[in-house]
């Protein structure tokens, strides 16, 4: 047991001897390494100091050299603006001066100005004192004029108004002569009116033939219902349509007379309507009228549509469709206009299938050739060229335009279609029979004579009737006075008589109708 704690104390000793050595010379050891850290940490930091010296020596460097140069370039802005201030300071100098000269030369012309308004009334004075003498001069003379010629001024007055009336008496003789000598030169051209009027009574057969339509009645006791208490229907059915409404003792049957087929048609089927629904009165009138009017077009359209379709042309534009349907409705020297065009245009149709040419495309300008015929009165110029504008506008081949343009010689012919349309027209309208000159001229008189009333301001509606012996002018209340349609029927008067020639007399009727209307609710 003794040996037992002699040797742990031996074992304990010898472990705290190790550990005090190796305590001791551990500290040795970092102490060593200390130092040379402590050393290495001197000699960064010393060549650290040395690179941050070098460092602010270049950047002080740099920044002394960007002063410089910024320097420089202050100076050089600076000359720069001091030179343009001193421009403008020599041009603001120069500028002053012309002002001061200016203001000289003002300050001299105001003087002057002061100068002469005191001439100038001086010389009013003077002149006033002049015109007062010169007043009692005249006075005087007049009183010496009195005493010598033994008249009183307002006996002299009536001698001077005795010679003026004279002097004009002998005027409007010299005048008279020269009315009553112009007269007589034209006597030869008064007799020819006369005899014109009398060729046109012989041709009233063929007008009738022409311009009126007879529409049978169920009896005779519709006439005075058609006529109405004071002729006040047939007034309104005669302002609604432009149609004369001709009741005669014919038996069961009533004439309409217009030389516009489609305003004839719509008073025929208007007519027929009123008849069958038995309401006749102006309102009811007014009401038909317009609803046929309506479904007319919308025929016109139908037909149009119809007959490209049975010619084989399609693509055609909606208004030029409605148009070929509008030619039911108008004529070419007595010749219905769309029988005149659907012959052309198979005519032309068979003519280019013959020579090999486009049969459609020669069709299609046949049946547009007179197309420029259906415009409104208003649009001026050849109907060739103006059907060949309308065609252009709605994208129609050229040569179809050309065709509508030359076929009458207007423009020049491009292609062998516009020539068989040429040839085709002059084939149509060359049958015996086919085309009478003297409707012609008779319908165009009546639209001058429509259009002439049309054009004055104010103007709602014209209708000229009674085969152009009068012309009814329907105005609008709200612009025309009844002092001013009076005014308005001696000017269209005036007008007619300087600028159309007609047999006989027109009578000028102008109508100013005003309504008021209000609903009770």
């Amino acid at each position: 047991m003794l040996n037992l704690w002699i040797v742990v104390g031996l074992s304990v000793i010898g472990l705290f001897a190790g550990w005090m050595l190796g305590y001791f010379g551990g500290n040795k050891v970092a102490n060593s390494k200390i130092k040379e850290a402590e050393l290495r940490a001197e000699s960064i930091i010393k060549d650290a100091e040395k690179e941050a010296n070098n460092i602010k020596k270049e950047r002080l460097l740099e920044v002394k050299e960007e002063w410089h140069k910024r320097k420089q370039e202050f100076e050089n802005e600076n000359q720069g603006k001091r030179a343009k201030i001193q421009i403008l300071e020599k041009q603001i100098k120069a500028r002053e001066e012309g002002i001061e000269s200016k203001v000289e030369m003002i300050n001299k012309k105001e003087k002057q100005l002061q100068f002469f308004d005191e001439s100038l009334k001086k010389r009013e004075e003077e002149i006033k004192k002049k015109n007062e003498e010169i007043d009692k001069l005249i006075e005087k003379q007049i009183q010496q004029l009195e005493i010598i010629s033994g008249m009183s001024r307002e006996e002299a007055k009536q001698q001077l108004i005795d010679n003026f009336v004279n002097e004009a008496k002998e005027i409007a003789s010299v005048k008279a002569k020269a009315i009553r000598d112009e007269a007589i030169m034209n006597a030869q051209k008064d007799a020819q009116t006369v005899v014109i009027q009398a060729i046109q009574r012989t041709a009233s057969d063929h007008s009738v033939e022409s311009t009126v339509s007879v529409v049978n009645l169920d009896s005779d006791e519709m006439k005075g219902r058609i006529i109405g208490r004071e002729g006040r229907n047939i007034r309104a059915f005669e302002s609604a349509t432009g149609i004369d409404l001709i009741i005669d003792d014919t038996p069961e049957a009533v004439v309409i007379s217009g030389f516009d087929p489609f305003r004839r048609e719509v008073a025929k089927r208007s007519l027929e309507k009123l008849m069958v629904d038995g309401r006749i009165h102006p309102a009811r009138i007014e009401e038909v009228v317009n609803k046929t009017t309506k479904e007319l077009e919308t025929e016109i359209v139908r037909d149009g549509e119809n007959i490209l379709l049975d010619l084989g042309i399609h693509n055609v534009h909606p208004e030029l469709s409605r148009l070929i349907g509008k030619m039911k409705y108008r004529s070419s020297y007595g010749q219905n206009l769309l029988n005149h065009s659907m012959e052309v245009s198979y005519l032309c149709g068979l003519m280019a299938a013959e020579l090999g040419l486009d049969a459609t495309l020669a069709k299609r300008a046949g049946i547009l050739h007179d197309i420029g015929k259906c415009l409104d009165k208003n649009t001026e110029g050849p109907h060739a060229l103006i059907g060949m504008e309308l065609a252009k506008k709605y994208k129609e081949n050229k040569i179809v335009t050309n065709a509508i343009g030359a076929h009458h010689e207007d423009i020049e012919m491009e292609s062998p279609i516009a020539v068989l349309v040429q040839a085709a027209d002059s084939i149509s309208g060359a049958r015996p029979g086919a085309r009478r000159e003297s409707l012609e001229n008779y319908v165009k008189r009546l639209e001058k004579l429509e259009n002439l009333a049309q054009s004055f301001k104010g103007v709602a509606k014209t209708f000229a009737i009674q085969a152009g012996r009068e012309i009814r002018v329907i105005v609008e209340p709200e612009h025309i006075d009844d002092t001013k349609a009076d005014a308005m029927a001696q000017d269209i008067a005036e007008r007619i008589e300087h600028e159309l020639e007609y047999p006989g007399q027109i009578k000028v009727t102008v109508i100013r109708e005003r309504r008021s209307v209000s609903l009770a609710k």
